[in-house]
This record gives C-alpha cells, sequence and structure tokens, in this order.
C-alpha cells in the first residue's frame, strides 16, 4: 500500500482570524492515542475553544474536541483530554518568549495531516478589542464594494 501524500485539512479555526491578530505561525506533530486518529481521518474535530500552552519546556493543545471513534470499544479517548505537540526545542524557547511578553497566547488555526501524519498549525496570536473587529469588517466591505464598482466600470467599458 503506498503512503499518504499531500496535506488534507480535517479542521480550520476561522473565528481565530476574526478574533485574534496572528503574528507568527507555527507547525506541531501531535501525540494521538489509535482512536483520536481514526476519529479525525473521518473529518471529525473542532478547535473552537481550543488553546495551547507551554509547561515545563513541554508543548501542550488542551480544549480541542475530537469526539469518540464510533468503532470503538471500552478503550475509546477522552474527547476534551490535553495532548501534547512535537516541536523542535529552540521553537517552543522562541514562543515561550513571546507569550510571556504579555497579551499573547497561543492557538491552533487548523488541524491537518500532512503525508499521513497528523499537524496542528499553532499560531502566536493577539487578542483583538471589538473596535478592532468592527474596523477590520468595515475596510474588508469597503474594498469590496471597491472592487465592485470597479468591475462594473470595466464591464460599461466593452
Amino acid at each position: 500500500m503506498p503512503r499518504e501524500r499531500g496535506e488534507k485539512v480535517v479542521a480550520t479555526n476561522r473565528k481565530a482570524r476574526h478574533d485574534y491578530l496572528i503574528e507568527d505561525t507555527y507547525e506541531a506533530g501531535i501525540v494521538l492515542s489509535g482512536t483520536e486518529v481514526k476519529s479525525l481521518r473521518q473529518g471529525r474535530a473542532s478547535l473552537v475553544d481550543g488553546y495551547a500552552f507551554i509547561d515545563g519546556g513541554e508543548i501542550w493543545l488542551d480544549a480541542v474536541h475530537i469526539p469518540e471513534y464510533t468503532e470503538g470499544t471500552w478503550n475509546n479517548h477522552a474527547p476534551r483530554r490535553k495532548r501534547k505537540l512535537l516541536m523542535h526545542k529552540q521553537e517552543i524557547v522562541k514562543i515561550s518568549h513571546k507569550t510571556k511578553e504579555g497579551g499573547y497566547t497561543l492557538i491552533p488555526l487548523s488541524l491537518y495531516f500532512k503525508d499521513g501524519r497528523a499537524k496542528v498549525e499553532l499560531a502566536v496570536a493577539k487578542g483583538k478589542r471589538e473596535y478592532d473587529k468592527r474596523q477590520a469588517l468595515r475596510e474588508r466591505q469597503d474594498k469590496r464594494e471597491a472592487e465592485r464598482a470597479m468591475a462594473s466600470r470595466r464591464n460599461l467599458g466593452e
């Protein structure tokens, strides 16, 4: 059987880009049990409340919901358990300094399979205030309206 190739996205945290200002992104492997992998391969996971933290020089992912595997038996996993992330020590130290700076947090942006291995994309992010969110929405809406106006002018000229 050939090995898997490419990337298969399981879950994305779309709300994170709205609620946070993303500074840096990192890719990390995840330590999973067998039934968690099977559940992910079915495309079932939620990153909505998830966050990551550093404890004792190790990085952990918490509050990410991977539902129980339906075909599993008594040895099924807990849906919202802490999961260890696999990263290089230098990256963990770098992230640690950034989060201790104040106002920064670690949030998962997406969960995916890359060449058959489960990975998570982590972001070092700063929370947006309510007026920042409104400003971003307003800018996006203005840009969309300008593009529509330019497109309609181009269509009239033809």
